[in-house]
C-alpha cells in the first residue's frame, strides 16, 4: 500500500465530511447520507484489491 492511497482516502474523508455538514445544515439529510455512502463505496473500491492481496498472501503462507 502506498502513501498516495492513504492521502487519497484522507482527502475523500475531508471532502465527504464537509459536504455532509453543508447538506445537513441545508436540511437535505437524504443527500448527505448518499454522499457519505458514495464516499464509503469509493474508498472500498480503492482498498479492495489490497484486501484480496492480503488474503492471497495468507493463503499462500498457510498453504491452504
Amino acid at each position: 500500500m502506498t502513501i498516495n492511497l492513504i492521502f487519497k482516502i484522507a482527502a475523500v474523508g475531508i471532502i465527504v465530511t464537509i459536504l455532509n455538514q453543508v447538506l445537513k445544515h441545508a436540511g437535505r439529510d437524504e443527500q448527505a447520507f448518499l454522499v457519505s455512502l458514495a464516499g464509503l463505496i469509493l474508498v472500498l473500491v480503492w482498498v479492495l484489491p489490497y484486501i484480496a492481496e492480503l488474503f492471497e498472501s495468507m493463503k499462500r503462507l498457510f498453504s491452504l
